[in-house]
């Protein structure tokens, strides 16, 4: 049997709700996905696991630097870190490793995490959104994280989140529409041409991109190469002919299993239903196996 890595799969650390909980005593209420059971409930989260997947966990979007200082939000990050290896250690049957939060209002701290992850076998990244204190993720006062990033070969995990100043932000369309503003952001910014090791991993198949393909080729000809240098998961809820369009455009050595569990199936994600999707791809087995777990293990050799 060979063992399908799911590399974009969420946990919250419950002492770290506690802690912000403390200060923000309405967290939950005003963030209802945080009120998902299987996040925290790891009994609930074992049910019906396909006995072939690996998850590689990462916390919500739960972020300290959203309400604390930089100071207080790098000693949470770095607590939460640890909790999720510790989570990680315990379920070793379900959850192979960890992606790590940084605190984007503490930069110097956020590089101190980026060098533990390089030499921690636990920590397989960073996980980034695509904006962070109300900017995008591409401002250049968070280039150093980037550059870091790549040059200790630390992959980046690129999630969405809204966009505040928007009055019509919603689940469906909003961050696929963020991820895509993100990656055009830091096309633009030339971190693929300065940072050539640079590693990012979006979430949802890439967006937009491999749909308007046609458009960035003609639209942004100097750029269109650089979009072809992301990473992307499967994290879509199925379509095979869109993951298709997704391996056509980023290659079949950029696509990577990953279903966002345990959101959007409850109680414990879309994971059966996104296998079925790549299963169901007109594809080569080399290339399923690719998407599978090989591709990933490639991404990480350099770490």
């Amino acid at each position: 049997m060979n063992q399908k890595l799911d590399i974009f799969a969420h946990v919250l650390p419950t002492n770290l709700l506690k802690s912000i909980k403390k200060d923000v005593p309405s967290i939950i209420e005003d963030n209802l996905f945080l009120q998902i059971s299987s996040l925290t409930d790891l009994k609930l989260r074992h049910q019906n696991f396909p006995q072939d997947v690996k998850q590689i966990i990462s916390n919500v979007n739960l972020n300290p630097e959203d309400y604390f200082d930089g100071e207080k939000s790098a000693q949470m990050c770095g607590d939460a870190n640890d909790e999720m290896i510790q989570i990680q250690k315990a379920n070793t049957d379900i959850f192979e490793s960890v992606v790590a939060m940084v605190p984007m209002n503490n930069l110097d701290e956020a590089v101190k995490i980026i060098q533990q992850v390089s030499q921690n076998p636990s920590l397989v990244g960073i996980q980034l959104f695509t904006r962070a204190l109300g900017k995008s993720i591409a401002d250049p006062e968070f280039e150093i994280v980037f550059k870091t990033a790549a040059e200790l070969n630390v992959p980046i995990w690129l999630h969405p989140v809204f966009d505040g100043r928007k009055p019509d932000n919603n689940l469906t369309f909003s961050w696929e529409y963020e991820l895509t503003q993100a990656m055009y952001q830091l096309v633009l910014a030339d971190y693929f041409e300065k940072y050539p090791n640079l590693k990012i991993i979006v979430h949802h198949a890439g967006a937009m991109v491999p749909f308007f393909a046609g458009r960035i080729k003609y639209t942004l000809p100097k750029y269109y190469e650089d979009f072809k240098k992301f990473y992307v998961d499967t994290a879509i809820l199925g379509n095979s002919k869109a993951l298709e369009l997704a391996l056509d455009f980023y290659g079949p050595k950029h696509l990577v299993f990953g279903t966002d569990a345990p959101f959007a199936v409850m109680p414990n994600g879309a994971t059966q239903e996104i296998m079925q999707a790549i299963d169901e791809m007109n594809i080569s087995d080399i290339q399923r196996n690719g998407i599978y777990r090989d591709n990933f293990i490639n991404l990480l050799k350099e770490k």
